[in-house]
């Protein structure tokens, strides 16, 4: 595994010498390894609230389906204030395992460990009419605090670790914690999914339709699309959501733009499905759905989860504004992005306050090379 995959990849130079600078201010192609995304909370959403009628009953089968994961007992008290303004917080997750199903998927070796390889902050505004997400690049040079991993063995906290380190140090809770650390702001909810998951639950919803402004060639993610509009299936949407080498500066800062753009084609593909007429369809979706998802505890029931999703059924992808937590390159690596601190802070103020992002929170800051090229 090369030095920049390595998940406890720090950025700290040995005492005595200085950090190497990089030659130029992008980041270098990479194999495309360990690429997830984690937009079917929205999908879920969708399918949970499609089955509000008729069916309900049927999901309380489906309950040993879901996995959670007790954020609250493991982090204790060591939390952000929790302030009931209306709004809600949700930590969304790619999981990048290699085992089981996911080792044909994504490739690469299955060194019985995982890393969080797309991560999303979905803000939730008062009356759940509108969101906001901030991707967080899984790259992000970051202080990483203390944590505890599942087997109870306590990681010291790093001043400069990347992003996607805390997932494979101290799993979810960790990440959580990281993410809190941050912010400054609670968590309500977490939800994860891993590649096989992802691929199955577009299979169900019979694809997602976008068009690609450019055509999209890229041998790592398996994805080769012509310009022109696709119904893409479960494994297209897959390539799609990891690409970096196919379009753009190669960078994980163009893969995000190419993520949020295909989230945006997703929730319309889910808001056009309908109320669903076979029940044995709206099971399978159900089915698919429970067995994708990894939640906190308390939405670790069909039901929870229904009432989860019913709120947010009325958010559609017109009221959705998307943006990428103020970054730079990495003067000393270009393969490492470094924290806008100033802007984050207006990010993260304005999710606090249950406000919209202000356009200067991102002015000047780095971005890919591929807006526009899913449509």
């Amino acid at each position: 595994m090369s030095a920049e995959s390595t998940p406890e990849a720090e950025s700290t130079p040995e005492p005595g010498k200085p950090r190497r600078r990089a030659t130029g201010r992008r980041r270098k192609p990479r194999s495309g390894r360990r690429k997830a995304l984690l937009v079917t909370a929205w999908s879920a959403a969708g399918v949970f609230v499609l089955g509000g009628t008729g069916l309900g009953y049927v999901y309380f089968n489906l309950n040993d389906n879901i996995k959670s994961v007790d954020i609250n007992q493991a982090l204790g008290t060591d939390r952000p204030l929790d302030i009931d303004n209306g709004s809600q917080d949700i930590l969304v997750l790619g999981s990048d395992t290699r085992s089981g199903s996911n080792k044909k998927l994504g490739g690469g070796t299955d060194d019985g460990s995982a890393r969080s390889d797309t991560a999303m902050i979905v803000h939730v505004y008062e009356g759940h009419k509108k969101a906001g997400v901030v991707s967080i690049p899984r790259d992000t040079l970051v202080p990483r605090p203390e944590c505890t991993d599942g087997e109870g063995v306590t990681h010291d906290a790093s001043s400069l670790a990347m992003f996607n380190s805390a997932y494979s140090t101290g799993g979810a809770a960790c990440a959580v914690k990281t993410v809190e650390s941050m912010t400054g702001i609670r968590m309500d909810h977490y939800v994860e999914v891993d590649f096989s998951g992802f691929q199955k639950l577009i299979d169900e919803l019979g694809g997602v339709d976008v068009t690609t402004t450019k055509d999209i060639t890229d041998k790592e993610s398996h994805l080769d699309l012509e310009a022109g509009t696709h119904r893409l299936t479960g494994e297209q949407s897959l390539g799609l959501v990891r690409t970096r080498h196919g379009v753009g500066d190669g960078s994980d800062l163009g893969r995000i733009q190419l993520q949020q753009a295909f989230i945006k084609a997703l929730v319309e593909q889910v808001k056009d499905v309908g109320v669903l007429t076979s029940p044995k369809k709206l099971y399978d979706l159900a089915d698919t759905a429970t067995s994708t998802v990894t939640t906190d505890s308390d939405l670790a029931s069909v039901k929870d989860l229904a009432s989860f999703a019913n709120g947010l059924k009325g958010i559609s992808s017109s009221k959705m504004n998307m943006v990428t937590m103020p970054v730079q390159y990495d003067p000393a690596d270009g393969n490492r992005v470094l924290v806008e601190k100033d802007k984050a802070e207006l990010v993260w103020d304005a999710l606090k306050n249950d406000r919209p992002v202000p356009k200067s929170a991102t002015r000047d800051t780095a971005t890919g090379d591929a807006k526009g090229v899913v449509s």
